[in-house]
């Protein structure tokens, strides 16, 4: 506990893991709190953390709470699992998918992932992949993928976004967390919102606390 006290006044470095997909995992304590980060990004709780309880008040707890599943794109250590399961009381089924098997053993050992094993699967699967051959829907869908600070250029491509539409149910969300470094990258989030048909999609841009992130939200009208 003396490391916990110790790190609102300076971080206290816990461990360092090697990654094949991330190539550096930093465990850290920081004000507080244990938090996971890449070389150059806060992974997992911290500010990403608040971004997201940010996100989910956007969206509205009341209209969260009674949703029966969830989808998690990009597990990390598990900070919106937490904060569906302890901020908003949410109860039903969750899906997470996790390409990286340093991130769940991460999660496991150090974020004590594992109390939320009940109505919880983790799939240990490329995302893509998993959007392609998906049958389900879900009522929330969050989307948290990064390799490090770089994004995978098929979360913005229109095949996987087509499939990505068939497994949001009516009135259905996505939360989509991007990071925004370059012009280009305004431009891209920008494409990415013209491949929503007005008709059938609400789309909004969440202004965040984090200079470079931005979430983008999608509501299924219809």
């Amino acid at each position: 506990m003396l490391k916990k006290w110790l790190s609102y006044v300076t971080p206290i470095p816990v461990k360092k893991i090697t990654s094949k997909i991330n190539h550096k995992l930093e465990i850290t304590w920081q004000n507080g709190q244990l938090v996971l980060d890449t070389k150059n990004t806060n992974y997992s709780y911290g500010q990403l953390e608040q971004v997201f309880k940010r996100a989910f008040k956007f969206i509205g707890y009341p209209k969260i709470k009674p949703m029966q599943q969830v989808l998690n794109l990009g597990l990390g250590a598990g900070s919106t699992v937490h904060l569906l399961r302890n901020d908003i009381n949410f109860t039903g089924s969750m899906t997470s998918i996790e390409l990286d098997e340093a991130i769940i053993y991460v999660a496991r050992k150090y974020f004590n992932l594992d109390r939320y094993q009940a109505n919880h699967q983790i799939i240990q699967m490329d995302a893509f992949e998993y959007v392609l051959t998906c049958q389900e829907q879900y009522d929330l869908i969050v989307i948290d993928i990064f390799q490090d600070s770089h994004m995978p250029s098929f979360l913005f491509e229109r095949y996987f976004v087509n499939h990505l539409k068939q497994l949001l149910a009516l009135d259905g969300f996505i939360i989509f967390n991007t990071i925004v470094l370059t012009p280009e990258d305004e431009q891209r989030n920008q494409a990415f919102k013209a491949l929503f048909d007005a008709t059938h999609f609400s789309v909004r841009f969440m202004p965040t606390t984090l200079e470079h992130n931005s979430i983008i939200t999608i509501k299924r009208l219809a």
